[in-house]
């Protein structure tokens, strides 16, 4: 699996995006990334933005945390 790009380089591509008048994959050419990349970026951002329907990346988190103590709690029980 490829590496993952870091962050701030991915909201940079995505504010490009949005504000350029190049197309996507124009964009996504020019930062050597593949246009779908870009195209699940500027989805993502509009899931956090509130444009979109969806789970944000602290909902995710707070999902995650929850099930990770569940599961503690499960086994704690299971050794008692």
């Amino acid at each position: 699996m490829p590496k993952a790009f870091p962050l701030e380089f991915r909201r940079d591509v995505v504010a490009v995006a949005r504000q350029s008048d190049a197309p996507i994959a124009q964009v996504a050419r020019d930062f050597g990334v593949s246009e779908s990349c870009l195209q699940r970026w500027l989805k993502l951002d509009d899931v956090e933005e509130g444009r979109r329907p969806g789970v944000t990346q602290a909902e995710s988190a707070e999902l995650r945390e929850a099930k990770k103590s569940g599961r503690s709690a499960e086994a704690f029980r299971g050794l008692v």
